[in-house]
C-alpha cells in the first residue's frame, strides 16, 4: 500500500486493485470513488480506504448490482446491502422463470410438427414472457356476481386462477396460453352467454361453496366415485341457503335442472386447462364431482 501523505494517484489506485485507468475514473466520475484530495497539478489522489472501497464496487458490479443501487448500498452500509441482494435475487429468479418458460415454448413449437407450429406461435406468442395471469384475473372479475364480497372475490380468484409452473413442460406452455386465450376471447366478446346465474345472496352461496369444495377434495385425491355424503349436503345447503329455501327432494331436482342449463363449454374447457397446470384437483373438478353426486341423490328419490 503506497504511504505516500498525499495519497494515491488514479494509475497508483488502479494497479493496486488490478484494473484500469479509465475502470477507476468512471467509478470517480459516478460519485462512487470520491478523491480525497488534489495534487498541485489538479489531478485526483485517493486515500489509504479507496482499495477497499473499489474491491466492493467491483464486487457488486460483477454481481449485477446497477451503479445506483451501488451508491445506496456504500452511503447506508450493511442492511441497505442485504435489501440489495434480495432484490438482485429476486431479479435473477424473474429472469430464469423467464427463460424456462421461453425453452419450454420453443420445445412445444419445435414439438408441434409442421401442422402445429403456425397454430402454436399464434398461442404462445400472445403469452407475454414471463407470463402473466391479468387476463385469467380480468376474466375471473368479470364473471364472479357484482355483489360478492371482496374477501370471496379474492379467495374464488386465487384459487381458480391457476398460476403458471415455475418450469414448465411445453405442454404446459401450450395448455396456459390456450387457457389465455380462451379467457382474453370470453372477457372480450361471449361472458354473458356462460355467465352463472346470479344468487340472491351470492356471500351465503360461495361460501358454502368453499366448504363443501375442502370437503370433497379428499374425495378426489383418493379416487373416490361421486356419491352421497358430507360434502354433497353441504353443496346443496349452500345453494338452499343462497336461494332462502330448504333443502328437500324438490329443491334438489329444482337445482339439478338449473345447474345443467348452466353448463358452457367454455368452463368445461377452462377447466380441463387448468387441470394440467396445477397439480391437485381444480375447484371446476370438485364442483363436477358434487353435481355428478347431486344427479346421482335427485335419481334414487
Amino acid at each position: 500500500m503506497p504511504t505516500d501523505p498525499d495519497g494515491m494517484s488514479i494509475g497508483e489506485l488502479a494497479a493496486h486493485a488490478r484494473t484500469t485507468v479509465k475502470t477507476v475514473r468512471f467509478y470517480s466520475d459516478q460519485g462512487l470513488l470520491p478523491a480525497a484530495s488534489r495534487s498541485s497539478g489538479g489531478h485526483r489522489r485517493y486515500g489509504p480506504e479507496a482499495s477497499a472501497r473499489l474491491r466492493t464496487i467491483r464486487a457488486l458490479r460483477s454481481l449485477g448490482v446497477p451503479v445506483p443501487e451501488i451508491g445506496r448500498v456504500l452511503d447506508s452500509g450493511d442492511d441497505s446491502l442485504e435489501a440489495v441482494v434480495t432484490r438482485q435475487l429476486d431479479d435473477v429468479g424473474t429472469q430464469l422463470a423467464a427463460l424456462r418458460w421461453r425453452e419450454a415454448a420453443l420445445r412445444a413449437v419445435q414439438e408441434g410438427g409442421p401442422e402445429q407450429v403456425a397454430e402454436r406461435l399464434e398461442l404462445i406468442g400472445a403469452v407475454s414472457v414471463p407470463p402473466s395471469t391479468a387476463a385469467l384475473a380480468h376474466y375471473w372479475r368479470r364473471l364472479l356476481p357484482v355483489r360478492l364480497s371482496a374477501r370471496l372475490r379474492s379467495a374464488v380468484a386465487e384459487a381458480a386462477i391457476p398460476q403458471p409452473p415455475a418450469d414448465p413442460t411445453p405442454d404446459q406452455v401450450v395448455a396456459f396460453a390456450r387457457l389465455h386465450a380462451l379467457a382474453t376471447a370470453a372477457t372480450d366478446g361471449c361472458l354473458a352467454t356462460h355467465r352463472p346465474a346470479t344468487a340472491a345472496h351470492p356471500d351465503l352461496l360461495y361460501d358454502g361453496l368453499y366448504e363443501a369444495y375442502d370437503l370433497v377434495e379428499r374425495a378426489l385425491r383418493a379416487n373416490r366415485s361421486p356419491g352421497p355424503g358430507e360434502a354433497l349436503d353441504c353443496y346443496v345447503a349452500a345453494h338452499a341457503r343462497a336461494s332462502a329455501a330448504r333443502d328437500t327432494p324438490a329443491f334438489r331436482r329444482t337445482l339439478t335442472a338449473g345447474l345443467a342449463a348452466t353448463d358452457h363449454p367454455v368452463m368445461s374447457r377452462y377447466w380441463q386447462l387448468a387441470g394440467e397446470l396445477v397439480p391437485g384437483p381444480t375447484l371446476g373438478a370438485a364442483d363436477s364431482w358434487l353435481r355428478e353426486a347431486l344427479t346421482a341423490s335427485t335419481a334414487t328419490v
